[in-house]
């Protein structure tokens, strides 16, 4: 990482200036994704949408780690219109050249493993065995893919399915700098 000029302290005369980490680079592929995103879609046995929800991407102060958040509903199978509401924190690994994330849901009180990675208008989100792969619109405010179960899972009931998340052009907080 690389370091940037903080504050000087003048003691007896003397100036010191402080160091501070500035945030990889390979954070700015996520930038794309800072917005409030709203998302419509269907699992895969559902002909009509039953997918509705919400999601917001914003840089934590220093820009160090992304912060998501947001709600989604599912009609039609066990969670039956329950409203998944989550948090995600995702940050850089720069050895592993990865973009690592924790899940915090209402659905339990276990903290989640998933990983995203952002190249060009491709965007993967993966975790749990299952992994979404989208695709970001040339002007950036549309992306469309689904999720599905990784090689040798079975799809599960609600847990496959095709969504379009278009962004909304709102930001719930004044962006960090």
């Amino acid at each position: 990482m690389a370091e940037r000029e903080g504050f000087s302290s003048g003691a007896k005369g003397k100036q010191e200036t402080q160091q501070f980490e500035r945030p990889d680079p390979a954070l700015k592929r996520l930038e794309i994704l800072v917005d409030t995103w709203k998302m419509r879609g269907h699992t895969l046995d559902s002909k009509v949408d039953n997918i509705t929800g919400w999601s917001t991407f914003e840089w934590l102060p220093g820009k160090f780690f992304l912060e998501s958040f947001g709600e989604i509903t599912i009609q039609g199978f066990h969670f039956n219109g329950f409203v998944v509401k989550a948090l995600e924190i995702i940050a850089y690994d720069p050895k592993k050249k990865k973009f690592p994330s924790t899940v915090y849901s209402n659905l339990s009180g276990e903290v989640l493993a998933y990983e995203w990675d952002v190249q060009g208008s491709s965007v993967i989100h993966s975790g749990l065995g299952a992994k979404y792969i989208g695709t970001l619109s040339g002007d950036g405010n549309t992306l469309t893919g689904g999720w599905r179960s990784g090689k040798g899972t079975k799809d599960a009931e609600g847990n496959a399915y095709d969504v379009v998340m278009t962004k909304m052009r709102r930001r719930t907080r004044k962006a960090w700098s």
